[in-house]
């Protein structure tokens, strides 16, 4: 019996200096990728650069780069008034909420084990739609109140869907369904209040889809803030986010504690994804796409993973919205739509591959 307790001990210790090594091991990778993953990075703010141009200058208005340059450094052009007041809190708006729902899909992947995790798919964007409208129908002098509110909702679906899922440990597919059933509900929800208040339904409109259409300044004063708060939580999760991916009982044997680690973590991605949700409506499919793509490129070290994943988000919204603005002019559509054809095919294929 003894010699089973030291083996049973000597095996515990065996499972900690393992994990060890592997974290240790993904420190000194992540010390010495510096070349090629901080390339990386430059061509994704690259990116996030010819993002923003396209997205300030194109339209019925084309404005192009010497008047942009002009415009922000104090110029006087005719295009000044279009570019300050319209245009360019349109892109900031854009970019902030790609930041928001790519972040929140790359640590919703990490925490639930779970490629397919993302904040439209598993119900939680829908969770902040929900409340969100309730405000805007309920009191809607109280912008103030939206993303506050949206935050709970989205922290409370997270943990409906937990609740749901739970049955005897986590399960990726289990979540998936769970997040699929509470979306479905919420969505009912949401569509029954427009209905019960159909005369005030118009300020409602743009949740189920997402756009960005007449978003300005007010909306970029709201947004930031919890993008940089949310960002540096982000952050500074990433090596509980790497060391998740070792599974639990491993993370454990490092010391972890898994659940505290998943709840905070979870409470992130619902306030990144809740703030995004409050100003621009249910944009879906952000939040799958980009950290996916961002994984295929710079791996799965979180430390890189997580500024790649906002780059890109960054640089695909701006970009999705460009095209909504401007490929069937006069006619804009919502870049949620455009979001959802590019989305919906990725999701089926990721399907298929896990199933």
């Amino acid at each position: 019996m003894v010699e089973g307790k030291n083996t049973a001990a000597g095996g515990g210790t065996k499972v900690q200096q393992v994990g060890s090594g592997e974290a240790d091991a993904k420190s000194k990778n992540w010390r010495y990728s510096w070349p090629r993953q901080g390339g990386l990075l430059v061509l994704f703010a690259l990116l996030v650069f010819v993002g923003a141009l396209a997205s300030i200058g194109l339209g019925s208005v084309p404005i192009s780069p010497q008047e942009i340059f002009a415009s922000l450094t104090g110029g006087t052009g005719t295009h000044e008034q279009i570019l300050r007041n319209i245009r360019l809190p349109r892109t900031l708006v854009a970019a902030l909420t790609g930041v928001n729902l790519a972040l929140a899909g790359a640590i919703l992947q990490a925490i639930m084990r779970n490629p397919l995790a993302d904040p439209h798919i598993i119900g939680i964007s829908s969770g902040a739609g929900l409340m969100g409208i309730l405000v805007l129908l309920a009191l809607p002098e109280a912008g103030w109140l939206v993303t506050p509110a949206a935050f709970l909702g989205a922290l409370g679906a997270a943990l409906l869907i937990y609740v749901l899922a739970w049955k005897n440990g986590i399960q990726p597919l289990r979540i998936i369904l769970a997040g699929v059933a509470v979306s479905a509900f919420f969505g009912a929800c949401i569509s029954a209040l427009m209905i019960l208040n159909s005369d005030r339904v118009h300020s409602a409109l743009i949740w189920l889809v997402g756009g960005l259409s007449a978003r300005s300044w007010p909306q970029v004063t709201l947004l930031a803030p919890y993008t940089c708060v949310g960002g540096v939580l982000a952050l500074l999760g990433a090596r509980q986010l790497n060391i998740l991916q070792l599974g639990d009982d491993m993370a454990q044997g490092l010391g972890l504690r898994v659940e505290l680690a998943r709840l905070w973590l979870t409470a992130v991605a619902a306030l990144l994804a809740a703030s995004a949700v409050a100003v621009v409506g249910l944009l879906g499919f952000v939040g799958l796409i980009v950290p996916h793509a961002a994984r295929l490129l710079i791996g799965s070290d979180h430390h890189w993973l997580l500024p790649a994943s906002a780059l890109l988000g960054a640089a695909l919204v701006m970009l999705a919205d460009t095209f909504a603005r401007t490929a069937f002019a006069p006619l804009e559509l919502p870049v949620g739509i455009i979001m959802s054809v590019l989305g919906a095919p990725f999701f089926l294929f990721l399907l298929r591959r896990q199933l």
